[in-house]
């Protein structure tokens, strides 16, 4: 492909991920992973260069572009070999016409960007939000730790204890030791995410939302492999990932349980009372995990935040149920607005009355009304806020 054919092709994907963002579609890393699929004659440098192309679009785009056309004339305003591409040669875009649209830029729509910043993230921090996600990994200690494990690559020591920061697009999975379940591919943010839990060997715990599994298996290393560990999810294909990915961890001691969506409480009823520690990772806006997904913002809305925190609400008091006298539940969102984090921690706290915060002792992060947070631009992880309330 000619560097013209690769601005063209960057246009068509955008057309198509605007789009999926409007009317809930696919992810922008589906659609040109489909993209590519018809279009054979495309080598992995055009694959490449195109895929970084849209995304550098994507992140110069504050609100939802109009077409592929006006995000791609954003990023060219800010990379000036782009521009002369617009030749109308060969497979290339038309030449670019005096006063044609342009994308507007910014971290975010103008009503997002300005909860952020009433969140406390704004100027740098915000900017932060759209950088570019490291990679990093977890080392399963039921099977090796950090001071030992030999690796292609040595990685670089994280806040979290057994956290290692790898160069971007280092094929970890074909690593030996990822086939073995020395290691989980795992951001540094989440893995501080399950301290908080603080599962300790013998113990209940229940992960009540656990998707793939990535914070379970987190869990499960801190058990040492011993006592029960319950991972839950109602999607059960997502549910169904974690099987084999505990059998590599060596983590048998999890089960899991698929639950009914708004009767969650049904299937986990024998478990009343009886948690030492329940982890809700609720479903939330994703604010806080931009750099990897930098399309998400232009899905959200006032409503969608709403319908989040009130599930978020609804969840967290779910978990006050499971939990034994002096247990703990720890909530969590990758979120950075306070309607999903400090808000949620108010209002958890007001439901219970004889209920504690309790800030958990972590090694990165800062605190954030009744909890703590972490983000891109201060602490250089995926954003997350933090709360851990104690029963009475």
């Amino acid at each position: 492909m000619t560097p013209q054919a690769r601005v063209q092709a960057g246009i068509e994907i955008l057309d198509l991920v605007i789009a999926a963002a409007r009317g809930g579609g696919a992810s922008a890393d589906r659609i040109i992973a489909d993209w590519f699929r018809t279009r054979r004659f495309a080598g992995s440098k055009d694959r490449r260069a195109v895929r970084e192309l849209v995304y550098g679009a994507i992140r110069a785009c504050g609100d939802v572009p109009d077409s592929g056309r006006a995000a791609m004339l954003r990023l060219a305003e800010t990379e000036c070999t782009l521009a002369p591409l617009f030749d109308g040669q060969g497979h290339g875009p038309a030449p670019i016409v005096p006063g044609e649209p342009v994308a507007s830029g910014g971290i975010a729509p103008a009503w997002l960007e300005a909860q952020l910043a009433a969140s406390g993230i704004a100027g740098a921090d915000a900017a932060a939000l759209l950088g570019r996600a490291p990679l990093d990994v977890r080392v399963n200690t039921l099977k090796a730790d950090r001071e030992g494990i030999v690796l292609p690559e040595p990685g670089e020591w994280l806040a979290a204890p057994q956290g290692l920061r790898l160069p971007s697009g280092t094929p970890v999975e074909q690593w030996q030791a990822y086939q073995n379940g020395e290691i989980e591919v795992q951001d540094g943010g989440s893995q501080i995410a399950c301290l908080a839990a603080a599962a300790q060997p013998g113990e209940t715990v229940i992960d009540l939302c656990a998707g793939a599994g990535g914070k379970t298996l987190a869990l499960a290393a801190a058990m040492a492999g011993k006592g029960r560990l319950i991972a839950c999810d109602t999607d059960r294909p997502r549910l169904s990932r974690l099987a084999p990915r505990a059998e590599r961890a060596g983590a048998l001691l999890i089960e899991t349980r698929l639950l009914n969506p708004n009767r969650e409480s049904e299937a986990l009823a024998d478990l009343a009372g009886q948690a030492d520690a329940v982890l809700v990772d609720a479903p939330c806006s994703g604010t806080g995990t931009w750099r990897r997904n930098p399309e998400a913002r232009w899905r959200l809305s006032p409503r969608e935040i709403a319908r989040y925190a009130a599930i978020q609400a609804r969840l967290a008091d779910l978990a006050a149920t499971l939990v034994r006298p002096g247990g703990r539940v720890v909530f969590v969102t990758c979120s950075l607005l306070d309607a999903e984090g400090a808000d949620q921690a108010e209002g958890f706290l007001a439901r219970h009355p004889g209920w504690r915060a309790q800030l958990p002792a972590l090694p990165a992060g800062t605190p954030r009304g009744a909890g703590w947070r972490l983000s891109p631009g201060a602490d250089e992880t995926d954003g997350f806020f933090i709360a851990c309330f104690v029963s009475p």
